[in-house]
């Protein structure tokens, strides 16, 4: 009897440090890890060794030029490093982005960037990666009151002064019309806000008169023409220097004015460095763009993907406020290019030939 009392005893002693053990194990599972802990690292929702850490990007659109050439220099980048990427554009449809956000995420993708068309609606999207546990960069354009993981662009703000500068070096006096891009891009409203931080006092003390201001639905060079139409008209075609929000809007303004005969007189600035505006650079019918090398861009943006997913820590020195959050970012610097300087800049880099830039040039 006392035989079976002892192991009893021994029994009931078992079952008690199993349930205490178990209770451990699953209490240890809610104990926040450093990733948890340190917003600067994330998870890699421990993948094998040997499989390949997967970037979701997910994009605006690739009907423009300039998102073709981020789109194949990212997915180059990204399998140099190691790494795969699946890359879906929405073409200027908020509600498709998000659907093919929401299908990246569903692809257990380790790392979402995004390209957002409409910066305040694609929040939602930050949302969802985050609670399936995935960190999120926004590429080149911020996504606003969302709690953001990475912003990494350039100097957006930088891009608008430059054209400022430029163009009132040309024309310190007289009537100006400002082109914006789309008003869903925060990045328009940078660019526009870098441009005034220049005219404003040439304003202020009545050198400069902004005699149109208007944003361009979906940067379309359609509504750019439409609005640089609508400005001669109100102006009777009396335009002193035009700054248009990017190269493809640009297109847009030059084209209104050939129609009235003043392309090659008033002065136009753009930015993005795309082909056709360098050749109007060269023809003299745009006087400058902003370059902003895209390949720096999409290596630097593929380097930190790849080590937030793999739960390295990154290094992230600047903020940018979103409207909700203080967003570590990452901002590279933009360059004036001219006449001047066009071959010592985007030719010399690679980002076009000197071939194509000059094609329409008669003097060469």
């Amino acid at each position: 009897m006392r035989h079976l009392l002892i192991k009893g005893r021994f029994l009931l002693l078992a079952l008690v440090l199993t349930f205490v053990t178990s209770a451990c194990e699953k209490e240890a599972v809610t104990i926040p890890t450093v990733e948890q802990t340190n917003p600067t690292k994330t998870t890699n929702h421990e993948k094998p060794k040997d499989e390949k850490i997967k970037i979701g990007f997910s994009m605006d659109t690739l009907q423009e030029e300039r998102w073709l050439r981020d789109r194949d220099l990212f997915k180059k980048s990204v399998e140099a490093l190691g790494a795969e990427v699946e890359i879906l554009a929405a073409n200027g449809d908020d509600a498709l982005q998000i659907s093919q956000a929401e299908r990246l995420i569903s692809q257990g993708v380790d790392l979402l960037v995004i390209v957002p068309h409409n910066a305040e609606a694609t929040a939602a999207i930050v949302h969802k990666a985050h609670l399936a546990g995935i960190k999120v960069i926004a590429y080149d354009r911020l996504v606003k009151n969302a709690d953001i993981d990475l912003y990494v662009s350039f100097d957006n703000e930088k891009v608008g002064e430059l054209q400022g500068e430029a163009i009132t070096k040309l024309v310190p006096k007289g009537n100006y019309v400002y082109i914006g891009g789309a008003m869903t891009d925060n990045n328009a409203l940078l660019f526009k806000k870098g441009v005034f931080n220049v005219l404003q006092p040439l304003i202020d003390n009545g050198d400069i008169k902004i005699v149109y201001d208007q944003w361009t639905k979906d940067w379309t060079p359609a509504n750019a023409l439409a609005n640089m139409e609508a400005a001669l008209k109100a102006n009777g075609n009396q335009i002193d220097a035009v700054i248009a929000a990017n190269d493809a809007t640009a297109g847009g303004v030059i084209q209104a004015l050939q129609a009235h005969g003043l392309a090659g007189k008033v002065p136009v600035a753009g930015q993005d460095a795309e082909l056709a505006a360098a050749q109007r650079i060269i023809e003299g019918t745009q006087t400058m763009t902003v370059y902003k090398p895209i390949q720096s861009l999409t290596e630097k943006v593929a380097q930190l993907a790849v080590k937030i997913a793999k739960g390295e820590i990154i290094d992230a020195k600047q903020k940018v406020n979103n409207g909700k959050i203080e967003v570590p970012s990452v901002l590279l610097q933009p360059i004036a290019v001219d006449r001047s300087n066009i071959d010592d800049t985007i030719i010399a880099d690679g980002f076009h030939s000197r071939a194509d830039v000059y094609k329409n040039d008669d003097s060469r």
